[in-house]
């Protein structure tokens, strides 16, 4: 399969686009333990998309199988722990977002000596070859949120003279942050606007974030016209600060991952884009990716990503003007991304009406 945007092709289309290379020999799995790591839950989304997006493929093309799931809390021990722990209950495939992506280089080693196959998740590990990678593509993910930024300080009329904006981006110890980072750097190079400071937000925390972005108010003040955020965590720690700071309106502030907090800040004005990328997509490709190799088959792959077999999804931009079309009314597994009704509660179901979505 090419490089798919999920966006243009109906998500069932997609499922059985994915299911239909392993179908033909799902009798040969049976009875097999399979193991799913997330790293993190600063995010919502491996609990609320990742996880259940993987089980329910894993359910559809192996009923008897068993999935062991464990989230490491952004603690990279306690991940090797976890991931000791599946060995010992016979995994055969293990799936894995590293929380480091350096020190996970030990653990595909480790498991792959054992005939163990590993998946690299989301985060890739490059200085070890897992058996497949299977991502968004984030590289173009930081590059999107930056030149959306800079167009929209462009069109607002706003002077890169004497002005700047502050980068916020991922955990130091991911892969993928520091391909986010790279694509930012790509989207802002020649925009004008220069880059006032920068930081790595150590584990993606939001707090760190917002006390970073706590210091830098201080120091810059008005200089500051935007902020380039890696995800939207680190999003809300930046617009907390600013508030905080009593500074009104806050400046246009990017996110990624499309959390309903970060879904519902765009609703209110406070934040100005993020990425959609429902998980249940990914994770679905990365169960059909699990049974094939252990059906014996070699997954067809769209490139090679630190000498590792890769299929990457190209994900949406979702700003306020686009939030009802990729949100809202886009589908996936028959169900909105985000539902309305989840969206529009509170204090953000005026912004909801002023842009077209009923709860």
């Amino acid at each position: 399969m090419t490089v798919v945007a999920w966006k243009s092709i109906g998500a069932a289309s997609l499922y059985w686009c994915l299911a239909s290379g392993a179908a033909a020999s799902a009798a040969t799995v049976s009875n097999v333990t399979v193991a799913f790591l997330m790293p993190d839950q600063s995010s919502t989304r491996y609990e609320e998309h990742d996880h259940p997006g993987f089980v329910a493929e894993m359910r559809k093309l192996c009923p008897t199988c068993k999935v062991l799931y464990q989230n490491a809390d952004a603690d990279a021990s306690r991940q090797q722990q976890q991931f000791n722990s599946v060995i010992s209950q016979g995994a055969k495939a293990i799936v894995i977002d590293p929380v480091d992506s350096a020190a996970a280089a030990s653990l595909v080693k480790q498991a792959q000596s054992q005939g163990i196959k590993v998946i690299a998740y989301d985060r890739p590990i490059p200085s070890t070859p897992a058996d497949y990678y299977v991502s968004f593509n984030n590289e173009q993910i930081g590059k999107s949120i930056a030149q959306s930024l800079v167009e929209h300080l462009k069109a607002s009329h706003i002077s890169g003279s004497d002005t700047g904006v502050l980068e916020i981006n991922g955990s130091p110890t991911d892969a993928a942050a520091g391909l986010i980072k790279k694509g930012i750097h790509e989207g802002l190079e020649g925009s004008g606007y220069q880059t006032l400071a920068e930081y790595d937000t150590p584990g993606w925390v939001p707090s760190k974030a917002q006390e970073w972005a706590s210091g830098q108010i201080s120091r810059f003040n008005k200089k500051i016209v935007g902020v380039v955020a890696a995800n939207d965590g680190t999003a809300g720690g930046a617009i907390a600060a600013f508030k905080a700071a009593g500074v009104d309106p806050v400046p246009p502030v990017t996110g990624n991952d499309a959390t309903i907090a970060g879904l519902q800040l765009i609703i209110a004005g406070d934040q100005y884009n993020t990425i959609s990328k429902p998980s249940e997509v990914v994770a679905a490709a990365a169960a059909n990716v699990v049974f094939e190799l252990l059906s014996g088959q070699t997954p067809k792959a769209d490139t090679t990503l630190f000498n590792t077999p890769t299929q990457l999804f190209t994900p949406a931009l979702v700003t306020r003007n686009n939030l009802k079309a990729e949100i809202v009314d886009k589908t996936v597994a028959g169900k909105p991304i985000e539902p309305a009704a989840v969206l529009c509660t509170g204090r953000y179901e005026a912004g909801c009406k002023a842009i077209g979505i009923a709860p």
